[in-house]
């Protein structure tokens, strides 16, 4: 009787052990392994083995080969085709690669395949021996079983490079651990290739990969895969049709999710709760609510049971567009279905009613809340706190705020953020340590009796409290810290506040992160931003879309463009899709620079990428077309925007309007004003500012005065834009007055009566006589700017730089320049500094006297106290010094311009190339010509005729041929004495023999 092996025992024959023989002794010749027999052995294996060891002694190997693959395929375990393998080696055979993957599936079969990996390298790979097809297989499941992707693909794709097709097995494994990895675009790629192969899958293949792939958001990839199973005739079952339902929905294909579903129930299916509440939040959610309602009476009808959720997510999309009538509807039959509104139902109509401006409303379901025994969570203190703050109703934000902590509640980061908004400048650590005393009190239990006359050591103290007794509130409380010295401009304390947390093991929350990233942002430290996002990502926090819209905002506040679009694509790389408020930001950038073009194609670009516009960015694109002088595209676009549901605000109202008066469309402007006010939109503001900063800039003062007029009539309070309106529009016609006056047409002065008429309308006191005024003298206007500057004087928005700026401006161009400085003094009594504007007005009224030295001496004062000019201030001095005849320091101040990234604009090029021909400079106006059409602007003909007459008078024959040439490249040619100057040039030329 033969014993059977354990597996634990090695097989001697398996393994090399040669780099043994140098020191130690030769083991003992191994013992040969008779034919094994077991109680348990049947005769048949018995038979098998003498018939092996009879095919070994006559030599022949082959058959040998073959019948011990068979005793190791039969093996019922590994001790015993351990044993059959021991038993040929023995006798002098060496097993042949289809051997060895036999011995292989049954170690892989029985769990051993790390024992096979070893077999596989040891007996085959290094000795350099044949590996078969078989074997391959075999290894592929091995190394699938060990999760060794990469090695499975190599000896898969082995198999395909010799042209045989992979077994069963080894296609299922493959993909079962590409599956298992997350790598469903690499699973797809072998499952078209296995398929082409012709090698027919198991069923549970099918749906494991378009349930992975539509989890994964790759919806196309998923249809493929179901274009083979229509092909293969497999049927999708329950889970894959809702997985393809689910994904549908999460990209935003409803109505494609909405057909799946119809098909589903063809093939028999019931569909659950769930995918009806998907395709019904997605429908809620593209403001589809006809569509949402259909689904949902279906789902009644079919006898589904609709939950709280459902009830909620059909609220919610009523109530955000304005429509809570229904929205009550839903709540009352939710009641009467006798599921109870819960704290969600009522935050929707809380959150909704704020943001509609109806806080009233808002505070009155507040109130509901506790009648019902539903008891209000933090977030709709938060909603309301932060809506009253807005209405300016602080003394019920104090109430409110007081009532949250006798309820108990644990005031969080959001609420502080809430808060912080409205707190003064300098308050941000009283603010902190207000909201962290009652996080300590309320969350941890803390005694906070103690106090102290230093701020920050008292919140040292607390956060030492709170991260003692509660390590769940220690995060939010150091986070709500970090956010107040951020918002304090206390960088460096907040960096050394982050590595503290990091050191005492805590995290901080991603809003804190992305206030010190607003900070780093503001004052310019890219590179700081980018360490900090990498210590978040080393921490496990991975930036969100906010983080990126903060990035996005603060670089396109500064016009920085290019960190704006490098971020956008780091956003591509880690394949977030922007927000809307991203692209509304980049817009905006672009608007004010007046790129209107590329803020099209953003707009494109969005649309395309399947990203709705909001009613914000349709403002922000409203605008761009309005200041841009393009009224019909911001007409085409407002009606659009009607058309896509989207329920236009006062402010869209308000931009197309001033867009049209600013374009001369004025019947059009009434025309959208009467449906503004059906729309139940009052003139308020901002209506009222814009129209008369339009009529302002045409010169329209009596319209302009009757329209301020009216709107004090209406009890409309003005703003400080509405002042800065005035101060600049009255003060920029100072200056102007003797010019030539605006002469209105009678279709328009008609339609300017029509619009005076229809706001008239809406006056609280009209009169039959209405304001009315007129100003057609220098003195007439020079009189009311001065009036206007000592009103606002008084007003509440005082001191204010840009009213500091107006009103600078105003007696500048009123030639009283020492009341100008008295108003400079002022400012910087009131801590206001100067900006660029202010010394160009300065500059702009000393160069208008032809005092340069002063507007010099004011330069020289703004660059030493780091106030570094801009274009306008280059150009206005430019300007300034040609006109008082100082040609060079305006060249060298051209070339300075140059250095800082600036280039003039065609009025200071051509001042400057007048003033060059006017000294007989030729050389150097030559060069400022060419500098010009290098920055494409061409010079005036008059310059340019002059300039090519004095260098001919100078015989400068070459200088001024290459004028002309490069004139005639840039498609602009001179006129009929030019060009005969230019033959003459050319004849001259050749009689010197300067040209052929």
């Amino acid at each position: 009787m033969i014993k059977k092996k354990a597996i634990s025992a090695p097989c001697i024959f398996f393994f090399n052990t040669r780099w043994f023989l140098a020191t130690c002794p030769l083991p003992p010749e191994p013992q040969i392994p008779t034919i094994p027999t077991s109680t348990r052995s049947s005769d048949h294996e018995t038979h098998c083995f003498s018939l092996v060891d009879h095919l070994i002694r006559r030599g022949l190997f082959s058959p040998a080969q073959l019948a011990i693959q068979r005793i190791i395929s039969r093996c019922s375990t590994v001790p015993d085709a351990i044993s059959a393998v021991d038993f040929a080696i023995a006798r002098g055979m060496e097993l042949d690669s289809c051997s060895y993957s036999a011995l292989v599936r049954k170690l892989v079969g029985s769990g051993e395949a790390e024992l096979a990996e070893i077999l596989y390298f040891e007996n085959v790979v290094r000795r350099g021996n044949y590996v078969s097809p078989s074997l391959l297989n075999s290894m592929a499941i091995c190394y699938c079983k060990l999760g060794k992707l990469e090695e499975a693909k190599s000896h898969f794709d082995s198999l395909i490079e010799m042209n045989y097709v992979p077994c069963k097995g080894a296609c299922k494994s493959l993909l079962r651990e590409f599956c298992m990895q997350d790598r469903f675009l690499e699973a797809l790629d072998y499952f078209i290739r296995v398929n082409d192969a012709g090698v027919v899958l198991g069923f549970w293949c099918y749906n494991m990969l378009t349930d992975g792939l539509c989890f994964r958001g790759y919806l196309e990839e998923a249809l493929c895969v179901l274009d083979v199973m229509h092909e293969r005739g497999v049927s999708l079952n329950f889970n894959s049709f809702k997985s393809l339902v689910l994904g549908f929905c999460k990209r935003g294909w409803v109505e494609e999710a909405e057909m799946l579903s119809v098909e589903m129930e063809s093939h028999g299916f019931v569909l659950d709760k769930v995918l009806h509440t998907s395709i019904i939040h997605e429908y809620c959610k593209q403001k589809k609510l006809k569509m949402a309602m259909r689904v949902f009476l279906r789902m009644l009808k079919m006898g589904c049971e609709p939950d709280t959720y459902i009830y909620n997510t059909l609220i919610h999309g009523f109530v955000s567009l304005g429509l809570f009538d229904k929205g009550w509807v839903l709540h009352n039959q939710m009641m009467e279905s006798g599921l109870k509104p819960d704290v969600v139902s009522y935050q929707i109509m809380i959150s909704n009613y704020c943001k509609e401006h109806k806080v009233d409303c808002a505070l009155m379901v507040f109130n509901s809340m506790s009648q019902r025994n539903i008891p209000p969570t933090v977030q709709c203190y938060t909603v309301l706190i932060d809506a009253l703050h807005k209405a300016n109703r602080i003394v019920e934000v104090d109430e409110l705020y007081s009532k949250m902590l006798d309820a108990g509640l644990v005031p969080d980061h959001v609420l502080f953020l809430t808060l912080i908004k409205k707190c003064p400048k300098g308050h941000e650590l009283h603010l902190a340590l207000m909201v962290l005393r009652a996080v300590a009190k309320n969350g941890c239990g803390v005694d906070i009796s103690r106090t102290s006359t230093d701020v920050e050591q008292e919140i040292d103290h607390l956060l030492g409290e709170i991260l003692r007794t509660s390590s769940d509130l220690s995060d939010m409380a150091f986070s709500i810290y970090i956010i107040a010295l951020c918002m304090g401009g206390k960088i460096d304390s907040a960096v050394n506040c982050v590595n503290k947390m990091v050191g005492l093991g805590c995290q901080p929350l991603l809003s804190a992160y992305n206030s010190l990233i607003m900070c780093l942002c503001k004052e310019g430290l890219n590179e700081d931003v980018n360490s900090l996002i990498e210590l978040m990502q080393d921490k496990g926090m991975v930036p969100n879309l906010a983080t990126y819209l903060i990035m996005v905002n603060e670089y396109c506040k500064q016009d920085d463009l290019a960190s704006a679009f490098n971020v956008l694509d780091q956003m591509d790389e880690r394949g977030l899709k922007p927000s809307v408020a991203i692209y509304d930001s980049v817009i905006s950038c672009l608007s004010r620079q007046k790129r209107i073009f590329e803020a099209e194609n953003i707009f494109k670009m969005m649309l395309e990428a399947g990203v709705d516009p909001d009613n914000i960015l349709y403002i922000t694109m409203i605008n761009a077309y309005s200041k841009n002088r393009q009224a019909i595209k911001a007409q085409h676009l407002f009606d659009k925007m009607m058309e896509h549901g989207v329920r236009p605000s006062s402010h869209a109202y308000t931009a197309l309007i001033s867009g049209l008066v600013k374009k001369n469309m004025i019947e059009k402007g009434v025309l959208y004003l009467d449906r503004m006010l059906e729309d139940g939109f009052m003139p308020n503001t901002v209506l009222y500012t814009s129209l008369i900063n339009q009529f302002l800039r045409k010169r329209e003062f009596e319209f302009a005065f009757r329209l301020v007029d009216l709107m004090e009539r209406s009890q409309i309070e003005r703003d400080l834009i509405t002042y800065i309106t005035l101060v600049s529009g009255v003060c920029r016609n100072v200056r102007r007055i003797g010019g030539e006056r605006h002469v209105a047409h009678k279709k328009s002065e008609k339609a300017r009566e029509m619009l005076f008429h229809l706001l008239n309308q809406k006056a609280l006191a009209p009169r039959q006589n209405d304001f009315r005024t007129s100003i057609s003298s220098w003195e007439e206007i020079k009189f009311f700017a001065l009036n206007l500057i000592q009103k606002i004087k008084y007003t509440s928005f005082m001191p204010n730089l840009y009213l500091y700026n107006g009103m600078i401006a105003g007696f500048c161009w009123a030639d009283k320049m020492q009341d100008a400085y008295t108003q400079l003094d002022l400012m910087q009594k009131y801590d206001i500094p100067p900006n660029p504007v202010t010394f160009t007005i300065l500059i702009d009224g000393h160069t208008r006297f032809g005092e340069t030295d002063r507007a010099v001496e004011l330069f020289n004062i703004m660059n030493a106290n780091a106030c570094y000019p801009d274009r306008i201030l280059y150009n206005t001095l430019i300007k300034g010094l040609c006109n008082t005849g100082r040609l060079l320091d305006a060249l060298s101040l051209s070339h300075a311009m140059h250095k800082r990234g600036y280039s003039p604009c065609k009025a200071s090029y051509e001042k400057l190339l007048s003033g060059l021909c006017l000294s007989r400079m030729s050389i150097h106006a030559l060069r400022m010509c060419e500098d010009m059409l290098a920055h494409d602007y061409v010079p005036c003909r008059y310059n340019r005729s002059w300039l090519l007459c004095m260098l001919w008078e100078e015989n400068n024959l070459h200088e001024a041929r290459a004028l002309h040439t490069l004139m005639l490249e840039k498609g602009n040619f001179f006129d009929e004495m030019s060009l005969r100057l230019c033959r003459k040039l050319y004849h001259d030329e050749k009689e010197l023999g300067l040209v052929s």
